[in-house]
């Protein structure tokens, strides 16, 4: 799933590429990606312009002359493209936004477990998902108070916490992997149990993570690239994610993978200990 680092990478090429283009049509292949009516959003789509596209942790969000948002959720495997022709797009391409300069924007979704949903822009982050989102790593809202007082309220495992958005926002599993491993915390340390020392330790290290990877043009595991086309790099700086079997590059020992909150996930057993 694209992180954090891989949708503000999607966005700023978005609007290297789209931003101030006018939709003149929207066609629609597969109805379920829209929430909502699908012919409203159609209706409500053409002739506006796209003043900029912003984002909220993994949520991008067009802004239009028309005083609406689109709010775009990749989920797993969702992409923009930008076309000369619709004849350019594979099957796996879902909607297809018409642009006033002849070029087609296609939202691509071999899963198509991706959402769009137009709103007010005045109510873009009151939604229910949106609006539970903590504070985003770069920003002002982060702070190391806010870390500790979210973490100290959640008994359950720092990696199950760091995942589900409501104390920080952004990161998914590759990112917490990281950041845990350069904080020498166990991935199943209870998230009240985590020390202060830890949690001061851990701070820093998002925003780190998050600043070089974006840096970086996201992390290419899989399938993720950007508005043009390109993978990140970041994946030749990981140093425990998928690195099970391997020795870890600061102790030796050979790291593991266990499963941790449904989701795989690798750490140092040396390293990265339970606190007694």
């Amino acid at each position: 799933m694209p992180e954090l680092p891989e949708v503000e990478t999607v966005r700023r090429g978005l609007n290297s590429l789209v931003k101030g283009r006018t939709i003149t049509n929207v066609e629609i292949y597969y109805d379920k990606i829209i929430i909502g009516s699908v012919a409203d959003f159609q209706h409500q789509l053409v002739g506006a312009k796209i003043l900029d596209i912003g984002r909220r942790a993994k949520y991008l969000l067009f802004h239009f002359d028309n005083n609406l948002t689109m709010i775009s959720h990749l989920r797993m495997e969702g992409k923009y493209q930008v076309r000369a022709s619709k004849a350019d797009f594979d099957k796996h391409v879902h909607i297809v936004f018409h642009l006033d300069d002849g070029k087609f924007l296609g939202y691509r979704d071999v899963r198509k477990f991706g959402k769009m949903q137009l709103v007010p822009t005045t109510e873009e982050l009151q939604g229910k998902a949106i609006a539970a989102l903590g504070p985003e790593p770069l920003t002002p809202e982060y702070t190391l108070a806010a870390l500790q007082q979210g973490l100290q309220r959640r008994k359950k495992s720092i990696k199950a916490t760091l995942l589900d958005q409501h104390v920080v926002s952004g990161l998914g599993n590759i990112y917490v992997d990281e950041v845990l491993w350069r904080a020498q915390i166990h991935p199943e340390e209870p998230a009240n149990k985590v020390t202060e020392q830890q949690v001061a330790a851990l701070y820093p290290i998002i925003n780190d993570e998050i600043k070089t990877a974006i840096a970086a043009g996201g992390t290419t595991v899989r399938s993720y690239v950007d508005a043009t086309g390109h993978e990140g790099t970041f994946q030749l700086q990981l140093h425990v994610y998928n690195q099970e079997g391997h020795p870890c590059e600061r102790c030796g020992t050979i790291i593991k993978k266990i499963k941790v909150a449904g989701r795989g996930t690798h750490f140092c057993p040396q390293c990265q200990t339970l606190n007694p």
